[in-house]
């Protein structure tokens, strides 16, 4: 018992440090506008647009796992439906107001909806977000209202007829507006490492394993009952989790070693950067040795829910290293040549790293995204609650 109020402690320590962190960040985002961000007019993409695109994945993914119960009934999975729900809702407000604090005028971002630009995939990926908020808000009520006691029967039946129904509405949905992601990277033509028909699927298979791995790491680490049901989610997600790190890294090989393979066109200079540039080690040591080979390691040799916990904590924290690959370096090659000499200001620039300012507002949308998850986790029933040593 000490020793859990002394880790509770600890995080909320933490939590107040990062949230403190962040909060000066958001304020002078609101004051100063976007004075102390890093981008520049020839890199105008940063670690919010990535952090958007982190968020989204996140989302969708913690949302699809719930669709495996809602939709293909696996019961398996059926104990974190909710959970999973209440996820994908926090992590989508939190994509939601990353973007909007990239924006030049957060003011007007209504505009979207009262003139509407449908030739536009961002118009519709808007639009696209607005239907599955709403989807996400009525399958929540249904889901957490259809456990409720002293229900009636018929009533109860009627919930999860529509639960299904919205969560097989919410599939396509959330495939749409998150391949939708990278179909917005791959319609501009200007930047050829973007422009692939691999970039909307690497965006989904991303989605799926950053927030399948979410959901491991939240049910090892905060599910209120430690009994053998647990261990046998845990063991499922930490196979779908291995599955999923498996099936991207493939497509990834797939995207990057054949325009490696035959070193042509404008692309090739994109990747050199990526792999060899002065951010190497995002790829070669954030990437892929913590967030591909260790993981596999521990899910393979370590066949405990504190291999998976650890594995999954690894996939989310250095997918945001993923997301920064995604955007930055398709944005650091002139698209003429000369071009970076030909004016010189602070400001045009093709070098770009994420300044403290920007790490600060990513960390205080973190911090918030945190607070919004312990509200929901405390006062909403979204797992079963145990009390003296009896499952409620």
């Amino acid at each position: 018992m000490t020793r859990n109020r002394s880790l509770t402690a600890v995080l909320w320590v933490v939590w107040l440090a990062a949230a403190a962190f962040g909060g000066i960040g958001l304020v002078e985002r609101l004051t100063m506008g976007h004075a102390l961000a890093n981008y520049t007019s020839y890199v105008p993409w940063g670690l919010w647009v990535a952090a958007y695109i982190y968020f989204i994945g996140l989302s969708a993914g913690s949302f699809l796992l719930s669709s495996l119960v809602y939709v293909f009934g696996v019961k398996r999975l059926e104990g974190i439906a909710k959970l999973s729900l209440y996820v994908a809702v926090v992590t989508l407000v939190l994509a939601l107001l990353t973007i909007l604090f990239d924006l030049g005028h957060m003011a007007r971002f209504y505009e979207v909806y009262t003139r509407p630009n449908f030739h536009s995939m961002m118009a519709w990926m808007v639009w696209l977000y607005t239907a599955y908020f709403f989807l996400l808000i009525a399958e929540l009520v249904l889901a957490t209202r259809s456990e409720r006691s002293g229900r009636a029967e018929i009533a109860v039946r009627r919930d999860r007829t529509w639960l299904r129904i919205l969560g097989s509405i919410g599939v396509p949905l959330a495939i749409a507006f998150h391949g939708g992601v990278g179909a917005l990277f791959g319609t501009v033509l200007a930047r050829e490492l973007w422009h692939s028909p691999m970039y909307p699927i690497l965006f989904l298979s991303g989605a799926l394993l950053s927030g399948g791995a979410l959901m491991a790491g939240i049910v090892a680490l905060f599910w209120p009952r430690r009994d053998e049901g647990w261990r046998d989610t845990l063991r499922l997600l930490g196979n779908i989790v291995l599955g999923l790190i498996l099936l991207d890294t493939l497509f990834e090989w797939a995207e990057y070693s054949i325009a490696m393979w035959y070193g042509v066109g404008a692309a090739v200079g994109q990747l050199r950067y990526m792999l060899f540039g002065p951010y190497w080690y995002v790829f070669w040591i954030v990437h892929v040795l913590f967030g591909v080979v260790v993981p596999i390691g521990l899910l393979l040799g370590w066949r405990k829910p504190a291999g998976a916990a650890l594995a999954s904590a690894l996939v989310v924290v250095t997918f945001i290293g993923v997301r920064l690959d995604q955007v930055i370096p398709g944005l650091v090659t002139p698209e003429l040549a000369g071009l970076e000499t030909a004016y010189l200001s602070h400001r045009l620039s093709f070098n770009y790293l994420p300044s403290l300012f920007e790490w600060q507002v990513f960390v205080g949308v973190v911090a918030l995204g945190v607070a919004l998850f312990y509200l929901g986790y405390r006062f909403l029933p979204l797992v079963p609650r145990v009390r003296k040593g009896v499952q409620a």
